[in-house]
């Protein structure tokens, strides 16, 4: 079995697999050439484009794992949350989720294969040209209802935080369609070919762990509920350490650590009994080499010889960085902890 794979399941590995969050963006030439000629929205919705900048990252960086290219608001175009791509703003929602009236014209679920098919035939194609892993993924529900409720990013969640405490029978109406769909969308995804999932949580920092716990846990819980042991799952979000422990609750069979707390201090709290992802802080890969190599040396130490460790960034890749800075890391992660297993 693959060592990705291996490691997923906390099996031994003979070095330390890695793949990188965003690992297809723009600090490929080879992406951006791609995008000067189609608008991002349908890079994602051509499936032969999108598998063609999936392999290209693996074949570029060597990676131990694909990750299929698509965006998260994907979702949100056949539950009736329309949005765009700004130029130079990022996503746009036409009609922010406000009231009632709106959550209530929200779709109860989505026809995945119909309505989302050409990110099922982006996975086909890609699972065909590739010979690693290939991962699939969705947002959250709190990410993506705080999408739809601010109408874009934010700093403060201010209008989604006054549904949140101000209409609880609301929120959670919301938050119900939103990870019924989400279920139903990962699990066409698994169908179609893909090997392990992916949560993503972006935003879910903003939150206390009691909030978590509230107003969240039970909605992602569902998720990982409906998605079952068909294949290994990451539960991934930034922003707030505290939360790991009721991530973990939620579900996942691995979760992802941002660069904010020590990779050991992560992997005590949250226990062996999951595998663990992460964490090297983005900015690294903007280090001089030395630097960024001892920081990710620094991180195989402290995750140890115990198995179910798969090497990532903290968050996605800045589009400042360049490919031989990302092949000098995905290269030193190899050689360096296959080296720790034989000495």
């Amino acid at each position: 079995m693959p060592a990705f794979l291996d490691a997923c399941h906390r099996r031994p590995t003979d070095f330390t697999p890695i793949w990188l969050m965003r690992q297809a963006g723009r600090y490929q030439p080879s992406y951006r050439a791609i995008r000067d000629k189609v608008s991002f929205l349908d890079l994602c919705k051509t499936p032969e484009l999108a598998c063609q900048v999936t392999v290209d990252a693996v074949e570029q960086l060597g990676v131990d794992a694909a990750i299929i290219f698509a965006d998260i608001l994907l979702i949100l175009e056949p539950l009736g949350i329309g949005f765009e791509f700004a130029k130079n703003h990022g996503p746009k929602i036409h009609e922010p989720i406000r009231t009632a009236a709106q959550v209530d014209a929200v779709a109860e679920t989505v026809d995945a294969e119909g309505e989302l098919g050409y990110v099922m035939e982006a996975i086909r194609l890609a699972r065909g040209a590739l010979d690693v892993p290939l991962i699939g993924f969705a947002g959250a529900p709190f990410t993506l209802a705080s999408y739809a409720i601010e109408g874009g990013g934010s700093k403060n969640y201010y209008e989604t935080k006054k549904i949140m405490y101000g209409d609880e029978g609301l929120w959670h109406a919301l938050m119900g369609k939103l990870s019924r769909a989400l279920a139903a969308y990962l699990n066409a995804q698994v169908d179609a070919g893909a090997q392990c999932l992916q949560l993503f949580d972006s935003w879910i920092g903003c939150l206390s762990p009691e909030d978590y716990v509230r107003y969240v846990q039970p909605h992602v819980k569902s998720i990982f509920d409906a998605v079952g042991d068909r294949v290994p799952t990451t539960h991934f979000g930034t922003g707030n350490t505290e939360l790991y422990p009721h991530m973990k609750a939620a579900g996942g069979s691995m979760i992802g650590v941002d660069w904010r707390v020590p990779f050991d201090v992560a992997r005590a709290r949250l226990g062996d009994d999951v595998a663990h992802m992460g964490n090297l802080e983005p900015a690294m890969l903007l280090a001089p080499h030395d630097v960024m190599k001892a920081r990710a040396t620094r991180i195989l130490e402290q995750a140890g010889p115990a198995p179910g460790h798969v090497f990532n960034l903290g968050h996605g890749i800045m589009p400042q960085t360049t490919v031989d800075q990302v092949k000098a890391l995905v290269d030193h992660v190899h050689e360096t902890s296959e080296r720790m297993r034989t000495t």
